[in-house]
């Protein structure tokens, strides 16, 4: 994450494997992006969801785009139906 962005909140994948970090920029938008780790590779996270460069006003906004942008993120925090 480039030094402009602080991360707000940082969601995972029940094992680990990927992320969705929630971020504002130093002008004061917000935006979102989702990365991947391998447990083999030390190197850590990779971005993978382009998303990046997207800009939001507010953290809500980021964080109701990320939901409906990322599958496993909104399988995660939408309540299954009966």
């Amino acid at each position: 994450m480039a030094a402009d962005k602080r991360v707000l909140r940082s969601i995972e994948t029940v094992d680990g494997s990927k992320c969705v970090d929630l971020f504002i920029r130093a002008d004061g938008t917000h935006g979102f992006e989702e990365y991947r780790r391998d447990v083999e590779d030390a190197r850590g996270w990779f971005p993978i969801g382009r998303y990046a460069d997207l800009s939001y006003a507010t953290e809500c906004e980021a964080r109701a785009a990320a939901i409906a942008t990322v599958p496993w993120l909104h399988e995660r925090v939408t309540p299954a139906l009966p």
